[in-house]
Parts: C-alpha cells; sequence; structure tokens
C-alpha cells in the first residue's frame, strides 16, 4: 500500500501486522494463535511446560514433531534456512488452517499454540522466494480440535471486492448529490442550511471508508484533516469536508467559503467520473473491515476529527454502516471460516442500538455531553467490535497455498 500524505483521511489506515495473531480467540473462545515471539522458551498461559521445536526449512519443514498428544500445545517454530519463511498448522487433506506464524527470520524462533484434537496435521513452510513445503503428518487419536479454516485466496476475494465497488460508485452518485446541495447553500450566503446540509454529505462519504486507499490523493482533498500542515487549519492545503465544518461553526462568511465548496464538489465529482476505471486490491478487503473501526476508536471517539459540529457519533455510525457493507460482501467466505458469524453479527447490531441511542432527529450528542457511563458503554461496545473484527481482517489474509 503506497504511503499516504499527511493530513489525508486514508493516513489512518494501517498495513496489517507481520505477524497475524491468525484464527482470533474471539473465533470461537478457544485458544489457537501464535504468540508473537516471546522468549523461546517461555511459559504460554494454558500450555503445557514443555515445548517442541519444530525444524522451518524446504529440506526439513515440520521436522521434529515426534510425540503427537491431544490439548493446549506449544511449538518453537526455528527457522533454520537463509530466508524469511511463515508457517501454517493445517489438516493436509482439507487444507483448513488451524494456526500460522509469519515473517520468522532465518535464524530466529517464534512461537505457536494451538488446541489440539483428533485428526491429522501437518507443517506447511511457505517460504519468501521459493515454494511452499508440506512437512510429515501427524495423526492425534483423542480430544478435540480447535476451529479450524480453509484458506481464502485473492482469487476468492475477487467476487466481493468487485461486488464493494459497484456498491461504493452508488455510494459517489450520492456524494456528489448531496455535496451539490451543500455548495447550493454556501453560494446562496445561507449558511444555516449549509450547516443542516453539511452532515449528510459527509457523512455518505465516510460510510464509503473500505475505498479510502482506493481514493488516492484525491482523498486529501475530500476529506483531509489539518494533521501535518504547517498552518494547521489555516493552511492553504486544508480543504474538503472539514475545512468547510470549521468555517460554518467558527464564523466564515459564505464568501470565504464559496471557494472550498467549489473545489470540493470538483474533487467528489471527478472521483466519481473516474471510478469505474479505479481497481480496488481484494487482499484489502478483510483488513478494511476491522481498520473502519479501529479508526473510528482513534478518531471519533478520541473527538480528533472534530472541527466544530460535534458529529462525531454520527461519523462512528457511518463508519459502522460502512463496516456492515464490507462484511455482508464477505460473509459467503466467513459463514463456512467464522465459527461465530451470527456473535458477530449481533455484536454489530449491539453497536448500533449504541449509537442510535445518542441521535436526535437529525441532531447528535457531541462527545463532550456525554456522561462518564455513557462513554466508558460507547468505547467498550466499539472496542470489542474491533477486537472481534481482527478475526476477519486475519481470515481474509490470503495466504499462499503453492
Amino acid at each position: 500500500m503506497p504511503l499516504p500524505r499527511l493530513g489525508t483521511r486514508s493516513v489512518r489506515l494501517r498495513t496489517a501486522p507481520a505477524v497475524f495473531v491468525v484464527l482470533a480467540v474471539a473465533l470461537a473462545g478457544t485458544l489457537l494463535a501464535s504468540t508473537l515471539g516471546g522468549p523461546r522458551h517461555g511459559r504460554t498461559t494454558g500450555a503445557p511446560s514443555d515445548h517442541v521445536v519444530i525444524d522451518v526449512s524446504q529440506s526439513r519443514c515440520g521436522h521434529g514433531w515426534t510425540r503427537p498428544e491431544p490439548g493446549v500445545r506449544t511449538f518453537d517454530l526455528h527457522n533454520s534456512s537463509d530466508g524469511a519463511a511463515e508457517v501454517y498448522l493445517e489438516d493436509p487433506g482439507s487444507q483448513a488452517v488451524y494456526g500460522e506464524v509469519e515473517g520468522i527470520g532465518p535464524g530466529t524462533t517464534r512461537q505457536l499454540t494451538v488446541r489440539l484434537g483428533k485428526g491429522a496435521y501437518a507443517f506447511k513452510c511457505v517460504p519468501e522466494d521459493a515454494d511452499a513445503v508440506t512437512g510429515p503428518t501427524v495423526h492425534i487419536t483423542g480430544g478435540e480440535r480447535g476451529p479450524g479454516a480453509a484458506p481464502v485466496t485473492e482469487h476468492d476475494l475477487i467476487p466481493p471486492a468487485l461486488a464493494y465497488q459497484k456498491w461504493v460508485g452508488g455510494g459517489l452518485d450520492d456524494v456528489v448529490r448531496l455535496t451539490a446541495k451543500l455548495k447550493d447553500a454556501i453560494d446562496a450566503g445561507d449558511l444555516a442550511t449549509a450547516r443542516s446540509a453539511w452532515l449528510p454529505a459527509h457523512l455518505q462519504y465516510e460510510r464509503l471508508g473500505a475505498a479510502y486507499d482506493a481514493f488516492g490523493d484525491v482523498d486529501a482533498a475530500i476529506n483531509g484533516t489539518d494533521a501535518g500542515l504547517p498552518g494547521g487549519v489555516r493552511d492553504k492545503d486544508f480543504a474538503g469536508f472539514h475545512r468547510i465544518e470549521y468555517g460554518l461553526w467558527h464564523g466564515a462568511s459564505a464568501a470565504g467559503l464559496r471557494a472550498p465548496a467549489t473545489a470540493l464538489v470538483k474533487a467528489v465529482t471527478g472521483l466519481r467520473d473516474s471510478w469505474s476505471q479505479t481497481r480496488m486490491d481484494p487482499a484489502q478487503l478483510g483488513l478494511r473491515a476491522h481498520e473502519i473501526l479501529e479508526n473510528t476508536v482513534q478518531f471519533e471517539l478520541t473527538g480528533r476529527s472534530d472541527y466544530g459540529s460535534g458529529s462525531n457519533l454520527a461519523t462512528a455510525r457511518a463508519n459502522l454502516d460502512g463496516t456492515r457493507e464490507v462484511l455482508s460482501r464477505l460473509r459467503p467466505l466467513l459463514t463456512t471460516r467464522y465459527a461465530d458469524l451470527p456473535g458477530l453479527e449481533a455484536d454489530v447490531d449491539r453497536a448500533g442500538h449504541t449509537l442510535d441511542g445518542f441521535r436526535h432527529g437529525a441532531r447528535w450528542t457531541p462527545l463532550d455531553r456525554l456522561s462518564r457511563a455513557q462513554r466508558e458503554q460507547t468505547d467498550a461496545v466499539l472496542g470489542d467490535l474491533v477486537e472481534r473484527l481482527a478475526s476477519v481482517a486475519t481470515l481474509c489474509d490470503p495466504r499462499r497455498t503453492v
């Protein structure tokens, strides 16, 4: 992903960590995942004290597992090769993945803790610049294994990405229409109407959160903040919705807002007109489902993106709508991979209900008007949901199978 410019909305988006906590605990409340490379012989909560050292190399992938037993087990994955590699623990027949560690450097060791049960297992070693190698198959005769998931490929993600991209195109039509209303009110000198028109236009853009990276630099002209700008809110490069928001709620004249409004309409129209030629990266769709709300917690629930309208909770609700749209496209893939998908969807509904409680007609409660109990509840509900959505990012991360 190209590095975003300071001041753009996309600066909020972060790339996936190098080592995933795979098929996260939220998948079924079961310990599955790798730790992130603590001390080689450190104790993992719930795991036995004896670790099994597994060789990670093309010639000896998976060697070292001589006593397969059921229960929670910790493997020390030692990369004896001269290049970085990732490792999957999978069922060699179905290729369902039960654990994964990425980015194991040459000569280093990382830990993987998995609940093992009846069935077949094999380690697959995937070097950066060579073919994948599957190690020897081991069989466990008793116990209940933790949940696994079939790997997702980029080919699997193309249909949901295309469906989402088509939905974004329709959303951009609405952004253009609503932004034109905002501009018309400013051109007419009716700033009260402009303040009423600003929020619907901004929220419609916010619902398109998973596409921000594909929007590129034009996002700065549409939804940029003053972060990193030398002149702050008075900087010449501060533009878009937040530039107009600052003016509308800080006493700017209509004459002073006409140029930013014209530039905003031009930017969203240009984006809409060029969108059919844009191609979103299918591999990023699951990650965006997580990052939309991760950024909501970081920016909207802290008030860092408020320039006077007090509409952070409305934006959070729009971001939740955007997350729901991404999940709806990914649902065919998640249904057979995410054991507690109904629970995740119930949590999305619960977050929506919480945020809707702060809506009063066309107005929303500003963050600084929330009671301590309301803030804590909102932070908890959205924070918990972000943690659960991390599993979506993990499950939809394309994996090499050859």
